[in-house]
């Protein structure tokens, strides 16, 4: 399968490409700390299924269901760019794991100990990961830049890979801010805020953006493009959705992040929005007393419950049914990438 194919020619790329010493480490210490410098990255790039790397093809195939020479380089600089982002993650959200493996920042503060440095290992563990995040982020534009295209194409496209890392980061921003302030009792407002930060921060940079930039190498114009809108949104917020869910009711040997994890962060979830506004006010309070708090596994399981009994859960899968299902309607049928992946997407569990 063309898909199965491309995904480990981006892996090795990937794996390949954060192996080489780059021209600038010119002597023995300095190849020595950059080893150090970069074994955190090449532990999390292992892992992961490059789903954003098969949207840039898919994107591409879309275009060019004929061709069989995918984009490569700019796929891997979103799966690059996707490391670069899930470090910064992870110390913004102060996560110990990531994909089942220690947490970047966790691992730098291990190497602090084992080395015996001077000063607070979880400080050098955070400006550790703080540096390589950026370093990640200059390497995807570097392996995005080798990506043969017209210059035209080429123009198009980085314009939205600058545009999917400036609205990233955006997104970020709006999600953390809101861990920061009051919930709010108004539902309608509260579901507008959460779908904003929803879009922004992981629909359109996890789907979206990957499929355009894709088909924008292959020479689509700006029809195309909207018409693949069309198809990747709605994919890129089911995504997101049921990520939010599996943040909560998934199995963390699966998802690689510790259950109910959102919660305790106090991430304004759509699902969050939709329990408090659908349970019972004792619930609510519940709910509101221990959001954003560590919990037990008998307190999560408590708000399980509570979003399943008021009848949140249902109508949160609901949501993502009917953008699953905008999605199949609008699917480019041309490219066999893009089917499998919304096949592959539909009720995933990690």
């Amino acid at each position: 399968m063309i898909s199965s194919h491309f995904r480990s020619a981006v892996s090795q790329r990937l794996l390949t490409l954060l192996d080489e010493v780059p021209d600038f480490v010119d002597s023995v210490r300095a190849r020595e700390l950059f080893t150090e410098f970069i074994s955190p990255a090449r532990q999390l790039s292992s892992g992961g299924k490059r789903t954003r790397a098969l949207f840039v093809g898919g994107g591409f195939q879309a275009i060019r269901p004929s061709s069989s020479d995918l984009p490569l380089h700019a796929a891997v600089a979103t799966e690059i760019y996707q490391a670069s982002a899930l470090v910064h993650d992870d110390i913004i959200d102060d996560a110990d794991t990531r994909r089942g493996i220690t947490s970047t920042h966790q691992l730098f503060a291990a190497t602090h100990s084992a080395q015996n440095l001077l000063g607070a290992k979880d400080v050098f563990g955070r400006h550790s990961a703080l540096l390589l995040g950026d370093y990640l982020l200059s390497l995807a534009g570097e392996e995005f830049a080798r990506q043969p295209a017209s210059d035209a194409d080429f123009r198009s496209a980085s314009q939205l890979f600058a545009t999917m890392t400036a609205q990233t980061a955006f997104g970020q921003y709006m999600d953390m801010r809101a861990e920061f302030t009051d919930v709010d009792n108004d539902v309608e407002r509260a579901l507008s805020d959460a779908f904003l930060v929803l879009l922004h921060k992981s629909a359109r940079y996890s789907v979206e953006l990957p499929v355009l930039l894709g088909a924008s190498l292959a020479g689509a114009d700006s029809t195309a493009l909207d018409q693949l809108t069309l198809f990747a949104r709605p994919l890129g917020e089911a995504f997101q959705l049921r990520d939010d869910e599996l943040g909560i009711f998934g199995d963390s040997a699966v998802t690689g992040k510790p259950a109910g994890s959102d919660f305790s962060e106090g991430k304004r979830t759509v699902l969050l929005a939709l329990t408090r506004h659908m349970c019972q006010d004792s619930e609510r309070d519940f709910i509101d007393a221990h959001l954003g708090k560590p919990v037990t596994s008998s307190q999560l399981h408590l708000v399980k419950e509570i979003m399943i009994s008021c009848g949140a859960y249902d109508r949160h899968e609901e949501l993502i049914a009917v953008r699953e299902q905008d999605a199949r309607d609008n699917l480019p049928r041309q490219s066999t990438i893009l089917t499998e992946l919304t096949h592959a997407l539909h009720r995933r569990t990690a």
